[in-house]
């Protein structure tokens, strides 16, 4: 059986999920990769403890980028592109530079993600709509759905 690094070209689609059943309160991460013929590669949920929606969202990146990088390896994360979606479009806007970051809880999480990044050959960030985002929604949803006790 072929391993993943072996299966994954030169990019990959990553679709990014967070979210907090109150802002803040109990929170989970989800993330779906594809190749770049959306092809599913991986998909991960999982609960992050107690956060604020915008801290599990950047999990979700950083996340990603970790998990990325352990499947592939070194090497070939030096030549990977990732395209990351996310229907966060305060995330998308804040990682493109175009919205200031005011919150205490996000600068150190942003300052990891974009040490991550150096990483790669490019980390692209794309904002889509949450009709297109549903895969990784449904994880954050099952993570937080497992839960044990919870009160949802």
């Amino acid at each position: 059986m072929p391993k993943i690094k072996d299966l994954i070209s030169d990019k990959l689609i990553v679709y990014t999920d967070g979210g907090s059943r109150g802002n803040p309160g109990p929170a989970a991460l989800g993330v779906y990769i594809t190749d770049a013929k959306a092809n599913h590669v991986k998909s991960y949920g999982e609960t992050l403890g107690v956060k604020t929606n915008n801290e599990a969202e950047y999990a979700a990146v950083i996340f990603a980028l970790k998990k990325i990088k352990a499947l592939v390896g070194k090497e070939k994360t030096k030549q990977l592109s990732i395209d990351i979606r996310a229907d966060s479009e305060l995330l998308v806007r804040q990682l493109n530079h175009q919205y200031k970051i005011e919150s205490d809880q996000v600068i150190p999480l942003f300052i990891q993600l974009w040490n991550l990044m150096l990483d790669y050959k490019l980390v692209t960030f794309t904002h889509v709509f949450r009709e297109k985002n549903r895969q990784a929604d449904r994880l954050v949803n099952q993570a937080l759905d497992q839960i044990k006790g919870s009160l949802f």
